[in-house]
């Protein structure tokens, strides 16, 4: 399908996400018209950013409210619109029943729309990596676009810490038939990293588990049991996700059902993540911080072996980089912007040597 037109119109959902936001914002400074999709117009403590961004006071940037548990809700939106960035979690990724009647929602909306001819799906790294068995990854080991969970596994339940994952996985196989079945638009996959780097919004401090780690770890204390036991975090800043979404919007090398896994490769155990905070920002004299929230003593005790699976992964991000001509921010970028943005954004009092 063709992409999207230069200063076309883009409908966000999820734009007051710490994703969705950078969406938002990339895709104004690329001239685009956006249509922000938020669950709670009303709710200023999630909108105010949006509404200070430059294109809202000229018109070339609307905020539409819109609930993904409610059928029709962006049937207006996107009429009119040429692509759709989709980036709205759902509120339960228990029952896959339900995730795919939110997907049926928006796909619904994109077909009677028809001016949409791409949607890019945020997905995650959770649908290529997450393994109710460790020993999957030592047999697959090579970490990239075609590798998908072990979908076999007896133990792959959601209601055994699966459910994000498969969710994620349904969603993108949804919207690449819809999109196969409708023959006028495409579906595009993004699964991003662990995404670090600068918040717009105070709420967005809480609206992800990597922010809000460094946030608790600025505050004295971190822990251990953000990710899958004892690996590091598999990391790409927030604002490269957001660009690579709009090269997917605006790509012609791209085909529907193709997925691009955005992370720089770069990664970083959790507590050196925490010590980095010192050496790139040694003015804030700040004292590091405490573990807290052991693992369990049965998982401490594989530790090694776990930190040797991780270890031994290889991230791949070629297809990203070779079809989008995508290039990654450093690691210490991501995580200096983050700790200043929660420190000026989020108000957040570091602890301080006295």
């Amino acid at each position: 399908m063709a992409p999207i037109p230069q200063g076309g119109t883009v409908a966000v959902t999820g734009s007051a996400g710490f994703i969705g936001g950078w969406v938002v914002r990339q895709l104004l400074d690329e001239g685009y018209r956006v249509r922000a999709c938020v669950r709670d117009l009303n709710d200023e403590d999630k909108t105010s950013f949006l509404k200070a961004m430059p294109g809202y006071a000229s018109g070339r940037l609307t905020l539409h409210s819109a609930n993904l548990d409610e059928a029709g809700c962006f049937d207006e939106i996107f009429k009119g619109c040429h692509g759709v960035a989709h980036l709205s979690h759902v509120s339960s990724y228990d029952d896959m029943d339900y995730v795919k009647m939110v997907c049926d929602h928006v796909i619904n909306s994109v077909n009677l729309s028809e001016t949409v001819n791409r949607v890019v799906v945020t997905s995650s790294i959770a649908a290529v990596i997450s393994e109710s068995d460790m020993q999957e990854l030592v047999r697959r080991p090579v970490l990239y676009e075609d590798r998908y969970p072990d979908e076999q596994n007896p133990k792959r339940q959601a209601n055994r810490g699966q459910g994000y994952s498969m969710g994620k996985v349904l969603a993108e196989r949804a919207f690449a038939d819809a999109a196969e079945e409708s023959g006028r638009w495409d579906a595009i996959t993004c699964c991003p990293g662990d995404n670090v780097g600068p918040i717009q919004s105070a709420h967005q401090k809480n609206s992800g588990p990597w922010q809000h780690n460094i946030e608790t770890m600025l505050l004295g204390k971190y822990s251990q049991n953000v990710v899958g036991a004892y690996r590091a975090w598999y990391t790409v800043d927030v604002r490269d996700v957001a660009e690579a979404h709009i090269r997917m919007l605006e790509s012609v090398n791209v085909s529907n059902g193709e997925r691009f896994i955005a992370w720089s490769t770069e990664t970083r155990n959790v507590e050196d993540v925490c010590a980095s905070i010192d050496r790139l920002l040694p003015e804030l004299g700040f004292t590091g911080a405490e573990l807290v929230d052991p693992l369990p003593e049965k998982v401490q005790a594989k530790e090694a072996e776990f930190r040797a699976i991780w270890g031994g992964c290889e991230l791949r991000n070629d297809r990203i980089r070779e079809t989008l001509d995508m290039e990654f921010r450093p690691l210490d970028v991501s995580i200096r912007d983050c700790v200043e943005s929660l420190i000026s954004v989020g108000k957040v009092a570091p602890v301080r040597n006295a």
